[in-house]
């Protein structure tokens, strides 16, 4: 169930999001920015949960790994100008 809430914020903030965001989408933007700050959820027992899934993370290995392939191939350039 979703509950009305009416904020106020600054009009160049309200511009931003507007902007950014877009038409319709502000409300669910700011949600899912407020959602972990307000809910009750152990993000380290989230993350052991996730690391039990083999799978998933085998399929993550494999992308990580592939990305180390994709810059191999660039030439190499200095950090210092």
């Amino acid at each position: 169930m979703q509950k009305k809430l009416t904020i106020t914020i600054d009009e160049v903030v309200y511009e931003g999001l507007y902007k950014f965001v877009g038409r319709r989408r502000i409300s669910q933007f700011i949600e899912d920015l407020v959602r972990p700050h307000v809910l009750n959820r152990n993000l380290e027992a989230a993350y052991k949960e996730m690391a039990q899934d083999r799978q998933r993370e085998a399929e993550a290995l494999e992308w990580s790994e592939a990305l180390i392939g994709d810059i191999s191939d660039e030439p190499q350039r200095s950090l210092v100008g």
